[in-house]
């Protein structure tokens, strides 16, 4: 009996099998160039990267609570608070980007949802406000995920800093993403 994949399925798996590659891979990556591509919030670059090929936002949903799960099975890291932390980010980051780069392209196109891609619910036009919206949901997914780390951390369950990346560093990588979601975001 033969199994029939549809093209988009297809691609939305091997979307997947990257993302988690890459994320098996950055410790070695990192030890190896001595390089610290740990500070390069890979696990963002790895879910929403996978939600500019994509465009599935389901999918994006699932990549933001599998890769800090799947990293903490086959690496111990992050500890496991810390995991929950990141997954929570991740995926308000993911529905942040959706809900305002539908609301930024309708605002921008000056139009309803003529502007919008049904099958995903992700816009199809507008690149400069889907940059936008990728700059303003890591932002904003940030605030949320210092503001439960710090309740974390005063509840005793972690002992480490709240800022352990600097600051300008993830702003660099929060632009440099959104500038990739501004240039590549295509009909």
């Amino acid at each position: 009996m033969a199994v029939s994949v549809s093209k988009k399925a297809l691609g939305i798996g091997l979307t997947d099998a990257a993302a988690l590659l890459f994320i098996f891979a950055v410790p070695a990556l990192s030890h190896l160039s001595a390089l610290p591509f740990y500070l390069m919030d890979p696990m963002r670059v790895a879910v929403l990267g996978a939600l500019l090929v994509s465009r599935n936002w389901k999918n994006g949903l699932a990549l933001a609570v599998a890769l800090p799960l799947f990293s903490f099975a086959v690496s111990g890291h992050p500890v496991f608070p810390k995991c929950l932390l990141i997954a929570a980010e991740l995926s308000v980051n993911v529905l942040l980007f959706v809900w305002l780069s539908r609301a930024f392209c309708r605002f921008s196109a000056g139009r309803g949802a003529s502007a919008l891609d049904r099958a995903s619910s992700v816009p199809s036009s507008g690149r400069a406000a889907v940059g936008v919206a990728a700059f303003v949901s890591i932002l904003l997914s940030k605030v949320l995920y210092y503001g439960l780390k710090a309740l974390v951390l005063s509840a005793g369950l972690m002992q480490t800093e709240l800022v352990s990346t600097a600051l300008m560093v993830q702003l660099a990588v929060a632009l440099l993403i959104s500038l990739g979601f501004a240039l590549w975001w295509k009909k």
